[in-house]
């Protein structure tokens, strides 16, 4: 039996890889959707060795575009996080790093015209309704991957992909604090749950006997930690009305420190099941958020970033990454107006993935 290929263009976005497709050349219902992007991917054995996933959770994500039905936008973003070793595949989530090739993708794609010299494309976050806006560099009327832009946790330097993010607080849960609380207490640890870009639970580093300067890998060697912030993870998951999250990879969990190295506070963010080995664009928003709120378990931990919009610098295992805060406080509290980022991308591939037809016979 033949096997079904489907067009697709391989990606790096930000920090993160994998392939982008035309939605409309994938199945519409999501169980047999999530059966063809496991074997896309070759979830279920830990090198993705049937599949075109790179053995972590951070090059099993998938990008699925369209034209916008949403007004005011170009682009509706449909993000899918692939297990690496389970089988499993998470719709509820959006990338912030894959969106960082959502702009060059849908340009390659032909789902949108360059317009110049640099083409801002508006993108619809189909996962969490976020509207963010990427400005690419087009000159000639094609996709420039190379320049002079540098972001920690990828070699080199590119073009640069600028990210404006609106209309992210209560992307998953409809409110800043989940809780109603700028704190609460689960099995002894005081956390923040926030819901900005990405819903996170956020600890201190210190409460779990750690130091918060740990490396990716030493964190996850410690099996006492995951087995520690797990169940309060999911404890948090249910305070945030977002119910049973055990088979979910949000909210995200994160855990915070003194600055080391001239930033505004140290980060250590997790997917859950594995410490990011930098950081997520979307939960490096929220971070930023719980930084320029008081009272969240991040007060006492930096100097606060000064000037209007703030500029914060979160430290995380392979650098640092800025995040530009447009926002405000007042009787209302913290109000989020817009985040800002850098991010590049690069086009790695394009062609035809295969999948089984047993999995699927393809429109």
């Amino acid at each position: 039996m033949p096997q079904t290929g489907i067009p697709y263009h391989f990606f790096r976005g930000g920090t993160s890889r994998g392939p982008y497709f035309r939605r409309e050349d994938l199945p519409e219902d999501r169980e047999t959707l999530a059966r063809v992007l496991v074997a896309v991917l070759g979830s279920g054995q830990k090198l993705n060795i049937d599949g075109i996933g790179g053995g972590a959770a951070v090059t099993t994500k998938v990008a699925m575009l369209s034209v916008s039905q949403t007004e005011g936008c170009d682009i509706d973003y449909f993000f899918a996080q692939v297990g690496v070793e389970d089988g499993l595949v998470d719709f509820k989530p959006t990338c912030g790093n894959i969106l960082s090739g959502v702009g060059p993708a849908a340009i390659e794609m032909g789902l949108i015209a360059p317009q110049g010299d640099v083409t801002r494309v508006r993108i619809h976050s189909v996962n969490t309704g976020a509207k963010v806006e990427a400005v690419v560099s087009t000159p000639d009327g094609a996709v420039r991957y190379e320049g002079t832009a540098a972001i920690d946790g990828v070699p080199g330097t590119s073009a640069p992909v600028f990210l404006n993010f609106m209309d992210v607080v209560g992307s998953a849960t409809g409110a800043l604090l989940p809780t109603g609380n700028l704190r609460d207490v689960i099995d002894g640890i005081d956390v923040t749950c926030m819901d900005v870009a990405m819903p996170v639970v956020i600890a201190r580093a210190r409460d779990f006997g750690l130091t918060g300067t740990e490396t990716a890998a030493e964190l996850d060697e410690n099996r006492a930690f995951y087995a520690r912030m797990e169940p309060i993870r999911r404890a948090a998951g249910v305070l945030m009305g977002m119910g049973d999250v055990a088979q979910s990879v949000t909210p995200k969990f994160a855990l915070l420190s003194e600055p080391r190295n001239g930033g505004t506070v140290t980060a250590r963010y997790f997917m859950p099941k594995n410490c990011h080995p930098t950081m997520a664009v979307t939960g490096a928003q929220c971070l930023a958020s719980a930084v320029l709120t008081p009272g969240t378990v991040a007060e006492g931990l930096f100097t606060p970033p000064q000037g209007q919009p703030a500029l914060v610098l979160i430290e995380h295992p392979s650098g640092v990454m800025d995040v530009t805060v447009d926002y405000s406080t007042g009787a209302a509290g913290f109000q989020l107006h817009s985040a800002g980022l850098l991010r590049t991308a690069r086009l790695l591939a394009r062609g035809e993935v295969m999948v089984p037809a047993s999995v699927w016979a393809g429109k």
